[in-house]
């Protein structure tokens, strides 16, 4: 991913934060020359190594498992975005841009493939997308025959995190004032990506040299 240092966020418990936060994600392998992706909901295990582990699954009969199985895969994350008007500014000779924040990480795929691997991935992933529910579903509430059939049909998998890069593009490679114009802007424009690419900018200072060229 092209980071310029201005946009870098390299601070691992923020970028786990973020993977967790944004945690449907798009696996991507190549194979022979094509290009694969999978979209997957994915979990962190952050105490894994490093930088972490990534743990899911997918179908059985979808053809990616086979294909990315021992292969260098990236998973990319993807947050709030929003398009920047150069109106916002208040200056002369200003372009449109877009600010965002992502998160690549990259590592082996490798299949995690025991039925009892699946059941407790499975369970795993209830519980944590269940955790807010006003009535938290269980697998316990399923039959057990149907329970059998949902695990014959998936491929369990993890990604032990070998790299990981963080990208914050929020305008900080511009002067403090035109920062502001930029969240008056987004605010006013009242989206909800919009509205959350503002808090992030109220957070996030001016970082290094101001160099409004700097493009995507």
């Amino acid at each position: 991913m092209y980071v310029p240092p201005a946009f870098a966020e390299t601070d691992t418990t923020v970028l786990h934060d973020f993977m967790v936060q944004n945690s449907f994600a798009t696996l991507v392998s190549v194979a022979k020359t094509t290009p694969v992706a999978s979209h997957l909901p994915l979990l962190l295990d952050r105490t894994t190594g490093p930088h972490g582990r990534l743990i899911g699954h997918m179908a059985r009969a979808n053809p990616h498992w086979e294909q990315a199985d021992g292969q260098e895969v990236l998973v990319i994350f993807t947050g709030p975005h929003a398009y920047i008007s150069p109106s916002w500014y208040h200056v002369e000779n200003a372009v449109p841009t877009w600010n965002y924040t992502a998160v690549h990480a990259y590592g082996i795929f490798q299949l995690d493939d025991e039925r009892d691997r699946r059941l407790d991935i499975i369970r795993d992933y209830v519980d944590f997308y269940e955790s807010e529910m006003e009535l938290p579903w269980s697998l316990t509430d399923a039959d057990a025959d149907f329970i059998d059939r949902l695990l014959d049909a998936i491929v369990g998998f993890k990604m032990d995190i070998h790299r990981i890069e963080g990208k914050w593009k929020l305008s900080q490679n511009h002067a403090p004032e035109r920062r502001q114009g930029v969240i008056h802007g987004l605010m006013d424009a009242g989206g909800e990506q919009q509205r959350r690419i503002a808090e992030l900018m109220s957070l996030e200072p001016t970082n290094g040299e101001q160099n409004p060229e700097i493009a995507f």
